[in-house]
């Protein structure tokens, strides 16, 4: 039975800070829609983000955007074998459909694009209800929690993919063993790449995570990089981050921006001109990119499982967002049913 409210984790007000648990209403699926019972929700750099009032949102708004759960419900016209499917979801709960980014398959661009998390109610609550186009059915090899990476897998697909930015042989440096980090190299790695993953000292348990999955890692203490890389994947989101990228890239290279800073950095751009560089980056996910990032679950070339450190009840969530902010562990994800 689904209930008639249920406990989220909230912005509640503008600003830095506020946020906190509050009770919200679940709500019934409509035509074309779905309510999921959620499973895990993975706490993003963009949480942070929100919680610091550097990025965009709509309080008070249930937070969390990376979720996987099981379709309870749905509404009419959409088919009913969705029921207790597994699934990871798009984050766009809504975008208009006519502009010239919705009619060429970038609806992430969408000057009225609402999302949950931020605009929409999002994961941080054990109920969800969203359009069923969102869905994604999650592999069975893909374990219970770690189907919330899907979203964030997405994101690198986004990146990397759409347009091709990795050849087969490329040298690839990527910068930042976080969550984007570790899946930005298995996802270059898919390509044909020859890829080192980079990280401070205090990124140990980090780096050997990635070195679990048979990624070159590097400690790096002096701020250099010996070599020059055909691609570097800045995805610490960290300004040295972005200068050691732009010094290790070789001339002609491409310097591909993953990791969002949150304000303004100072960097030498006309390192850009210098080395003839191709700078390029890319916002959140499209439905490509998600079929992409699917395509590479199902086949075994990426794995999710590794990434997650802790599963964390909702009512934790003051830790788990802490944990998060001091770098521990590579994901926490928040499953609303415990606790």
């Amino acid at each position: 039975m689904i209930p008639a409210t249920t406990t989220g984790l909230g912005k509640l007000a503008a600003g830095p800070g506020h946020l906190g648990l509050r009770e919200q209403t679940v709500r019934s699926p409509d035509a074309g829609e779905v309510t999921l019972h959620v499973i895990a929700a993975g706490i993003c750099g963009t949480d942070l983000h929100i919680a610091d009032d550097e990025f965009p949102c709509n309080p008070p708004v249930t937070m969390g955007h990376e979720v996987t759960g099981e379709v309870a419900a749905v509404g009419d016209g959409v088919q009913p074998d969705w029921i207790g499917a597994r699934v990871a979801v798009e984050t766009y709960f809504y975008t208009c459909g006519r502009c010239v980014h919705c009619r060429n398959g970038r609806p992430n661009l969408c000057n009225e694009r609402k999302s949950i998390g931020s605009y929409v109610d999002g994961g941080f609550a054990e109920w969800l209800t969203l359009p069923a186009r969102n869905l994604h059915r999650v592999p069975d090899h893909v374990g219970r929690h770690a189907g919330a990476l899907a979203e964030p897998l997405a994101c690198v697909t986004q990146i990397l993919s759409d347009p091709p930015l990795i050849n087969s042989g490329d040298r690839v440096l990527v910068v930042g063993p976080g969550t984007m980090g570790i899946l930005t190299a298995q996802t270059a790695r898919a390509a044909g790449a020859d890829v080192t993953l980079v990280g401070l000292a205090r990124d140990g348990a980090r780096l050997d995570v990635a070195d679990g999955l048979g990624i070159t890692t590097k400690v790096i203490d002096d701020g250099n990089v010996a070599g020059d890389f055909d691609a570097v994947c800045e995805c610490s989101g960290a300004e040295g981050g972005a200068q050691l990228a732009l010094a290790s890239v070789r001339k002609g290279g491409r310097y591909i921006q993953v990791g969002i800073f949150g304000r303004p950095i100072t960097i030498d751009l006309d390192q850009v001109l210098y080395k003839e560089l191709a700078y390029t980056s890319g916002n959140a996910s499209t439905p490509a990119s998600w079929e992409r990032a699917m395509q590479l679950l199902e086949s075994g070339a990426i794995k999710l499982d590794p990434l997650v450190t802790e599963v964390v009840p909702l009512v934790e969530w003051e830790r788990a967002l802490a944990a998060t902010r001091a770098g521990e562990g590579v994901k926490l994800v928040l499953d609303p049913r415990t606790g």
